[in-house]
């Protein structure tokens, strides 16, 4: 097993210094980034004074994605289901 990883991130012009697992530190910088382009855009976009409006933003953003991911994953699992079951019933009349 790796040993974990010390590394720094920087969100809103701090600076968070975490340990993590070597699989992990890709994701987490990326996901760092992603954070600081979105800060940068509602900054640009929006008449937001204050850091903290920022980051609920991008964060509100973030888990609006994340749940309409879930949301199209069920919706697809459930075509998926639909699917396999008229399969699975033309595949039972064939075979009866």
């Amino acid at each position: 097993m790796a040993e974990p990883l010390k590394i720094k991130v920087s969100i809103a012009e701090r600076v968070y210094p975490l340990t993590v697992p070597p699989e992990q530190e890709e994701g987490l910088r990326t996901a760092s980034k992603k954070i600081e382009e979105m800060i940068k855009r509602f900054e640009q976009n929006y008449a937001v004074r204050d850091k903290q409006d920022v980051l609920a933003m991008c964060a509100l953003q973030l888990a609006t994605e994340l749940e309409q991911k879930k949301i199209d994953k069920s919706e697809n699992t459930q075509q998926i289901l639909s699917r396999l079951k008229t399969l699975d019933k033309i595949l039972e009349d064939k075979l009866s």
